[in-house]
């Protein structure tokens, strides 16, 4: 038996009674930008408008509701990367150990924004937005509500820093005179009193800088 070999072979022909099929180039562009973005060009985006790494925006492209949910944050927080690690980091390990998707957040977006806008204002510190960050997620709390609640609002005052200092002074003349004598390392102990007179809500760099003028008079 003789196998086909050429298209002729195949006895193609056009069908009588389909007429040519002819698209409005309006139409074909109308529908080409209703499409969904593709995953590989809203990478390719994450990482042009938002200075990510391709494996971060990679991860952060790997659903739509993930991607939806970094954009809003990162979008209402107006700093992307912190969004992007904030999201990755904590907010990730937090679902997993709840066994939750990222549909089933109970921490929206412009919450976890709101947390960001609180650390970029020195409202609070990172640390202080850690065990924030676990109590909104667990009641849905606003975040500025929890701080308030909590009293965990970041102290800047430098009267207030001043007094720490100064009780924590009095109390380590040992320290103090190790210090001065050369011993640099010792200004960590010092950082870590104050921070445990002022319950971890102490603004880092404002004591750092008065515990200088302190410890080198």
């Amino acid at each position: 038996m003789r196998s086909k070999e050429e298209a002729h072979d195949y006895r193609y022909f056009p069908e009588p009674d389909l007429p040519p099929l002819k698209l409005d180039p309006d139409w074909i562009e109308e529908i080409r930008r209703s499409l969904t973005e593709l995953p590989h060009a809203k990478m390719a985006r994450f990482m042009s408008d938002y200075g990510l790494s391709s494996d971060d925006a990679f991860l952060l492209t790997s659903s739509r509701p993930l991607a939806d949910y970094f954009e809003d944050a990162a979008r209402l927080s107006a700093n992307p990367r912190s969004a992007a690690n904030w999201i990755m980091g904590d907010l990730a390990f937090a679902l997993k150990s709840s066994g939750r998707e990222i549909e089933e957040c109970p921490l929206p977006p412009d919450r976890l924004a709101s947390l960001i806008r609180m650390i970029d204002a020195g409202v609070i510190s990172g640390k202080i937005a850690k065990a924030i960050f676990e109590e909104v997620f667990r009641s849905g709390e606003e975040p500025a509500a929890a701080v308030k609640r909590l009293g965990m609002v970041q102290v800047s005052d430098e009267t207030s820093l001043l007094a720490a200092i100064d009780k924590v002074i009095a109390a380590s003349p040992k320290q103090l005179s190790e210090y001065r004598s050369g011993k640099e390392k010792l200004f960590g102990y010092f950082v870590g009193q104050v921070m445990k007179e002022t319950k971890g809500q102490a603004n880092p760099g404002v004591l750092n800088e008065l515990l200088k003028k302190r410890l080198n008079p």
